[in-house]
């Protein structure tokens, strides 16, 4: 909840200085407008000293300026109304985003709900069901030192916190010292997840607690015209199953000890930042060019497989290969202006929509992003270069995701409710002071579980312009050297 405060705000700021802007247009079309009552009147003049005995060619030159000043007249109208609508849009998207950002000030301002720790086991279903809580209790804004002051003012914030000295401070082995996050703490994790996962957002999340499976419904059987008496025809209709089990992510970060006997606003800021970045950006990564190893199957490598790959389950859906039809080089020559966008709606084409009606999204590096935003720029009527391209592609829509990973040229776009991610339960941090003894600090670990793939793979598609060469191998993961 706390960073939608922030992304409202920003979004608040922004949309202030649009309308700004809006507003110093209007002020523009005023002057325009005094300008061209002006030019009225000198016209109404000229027109009423045009006698018969006035020469054709002064007529004619006197008609072509009047037709030359309705016509500016038209446009000038056509750009103050438009400027008009454009404010009027602009300021009730303020008021709705004010809105909002009151209703959560709201609820962060109402009294916090008391959690109770027992000692006893929950039963599976309530546990299931608070894990998969979402959103509705998370906490204050986490990047500010104030809102952490408020966080760590809980019991059971103060309880976990004192654990963690507890065990900095003891000079001997620790059997058995996991520290299980408190409620709070998850949430304020399980946001900045979502934050720093650009991609989570789109794609399918499912909590599950074991192996599960996806079960899809073949397409639609056609209907048979017969007679009105004769009888029916059977239609057959199949269904397939793609199954995911759980891989475990995350790693180790040292703590230097004196983060953890200083205050304990700072404590907490370390930890929640370094598992939301590290994780965050392993699961971005999975999810588009994951290679089914030890972690989710991206959704290149499946749309660059030429070959049902060996293991593949009976149960699921017949393999396609997409590598020709779902992969896509753009020419150079096609890479600039209207020819580049005709051509990035085309290649899009392949991607299959008829297992869902969820948003679209464009992942792409910064630079790609940037050489899009070129290529759409243009002149608006007040002569002002704009372009076409913001955060969402022209004419198809869908948002555009910014991955730094992601190689130069390159574009990874899709439905993203086809892609299925599986999350497992919970997270926890192990600690240990053994392990760095003589530097003085102390290791936490943090671990998620997660599995995923395309479930329906033809809903994606790669495509590459100015003639780059898409490929599922171009980007590394960070190296298991752990375990060899």
């Amino acid at each position: 909840m706390a960073l939608k405060q922030l992304i409202i705000t920003r979004k608040i700021s922004e949309k202030t200085a649009k309308l700004e802007k809006l507003k110093a247009a209007q002020a523009e079309q005023a002057t325009k407008r005094a300008a061209m009552k002006k030019r009225e009147e000198e016209l109404e003049q000229a027109v009423q000293e045009i006698t018969e005995q006035t020469e054709e060619a002064v007529k004619a030159e006197v008609d072509a300026a009047v037709a030359e000043f309705e016509a500016d007249a038209a446009a000038l109208e056509a750009e103050v109304k438009q400027t008009e609508t454009d404010v009027a849009a602009v300021e009730a998207e303020i008021e709705e985003l004010k809105g909002e950002l009151e209703e959560i000030q709201q609820k962060l301002d109402e009294p916090a709900e008391e959690i109770v720790i027992e000692d006893r086991p929950e039963d599976e279903d309530a546990t299931r069901a608070r894990r998969n809580e979402r959103s509705d209790r998370h906490m204050p804004h986490i990047n500010t030192r104030a809102a952490y002051g408020r966080i760590v003012t809980r019991d059971d914030v103060k309880t976990f916190l004192t654990r963690v000295r507890e065990f900095a401070a003891q000079k001997r082995a620790v059997t058995g010292g996991e520290l299980t996050i408190p409620q709070v703490l998850l949430s304020l994790v399980r946001e900045q997840i979502e934050e720093s996962s650009k991609l989570l957002r789109y794609v399918n999340l499912q909590s599950v607690p074991g192996t599960a499976r996806q079960t899809i419904m073949g397409s639609i059987p056609e209907g048979v015209w017969t007679e009105m008496c004769a009888t029916l025809n059977e239609l057959a209709l199949s269904f397939s199953g793609v199954e995911v089990d759980g891989f475990k992510v995350g790693g180790y970060i040292p703590v230097c000890n004196a983060l953890l006997y200083d205050n304990d606003v700072d404590l907490a800021g370390q930890i929640v930042y370094a598992l939301n970045r590290a994780i965050g950006l392993a699961l971005d990564k999975a999810i588009l060019y994951g290679t089914g190893t030890k972690m989710p199957r991206g959704i290149l490598p499946r749309l660059a497989q030429t070959a049902q790959p060996e293991g593949y389950p009976a149960t699921a859906p017949a393999w396609v290969d997409l590598h020709t039809t779902n992969i896509t080089t753009i020419t150079a020559a096609n890479s600039t202006g209207i020819k580049l966008f005709q051509s990035i709606l085309h290649a899009f084409g392949a991607a299959k929509k008829k297992y869902g009606t969820g948003g679209k999204f464009w992942a792409m590096n910064e630079k790609t992003h940037m050489v899009l935003t070129s290529e759409a720029l243009t002149f608006n009527a007040a002569g002002a270069i704009v372009s076409g391209i913001d955060q969402t592609m022209p004419v198809i829509g869908g948002d555009i995701v910014e991955l730094d990973f992601i190689p130069d040229n390159v574009i990874l776009a899709g439905y993203g409710e086809n892609y299925l991610l599986a999350e497992r339960e919970g997270m926890a941090i192990d600690q240990s002071e053994h392990v760095r003894f003589i530097q003085d600090q102390t290791v936490f670990r943090g671990i998620a579980r997660y599995d995923g793939l395309p479930v329906i793979p033809e809903a994606f598609v790669a495509i590459g312009i100015n003639g780059a060469t898409v490929s599922a191998t171009a980007v590394t993961f960070a190296e298991d050297t752990a375990n060899g």
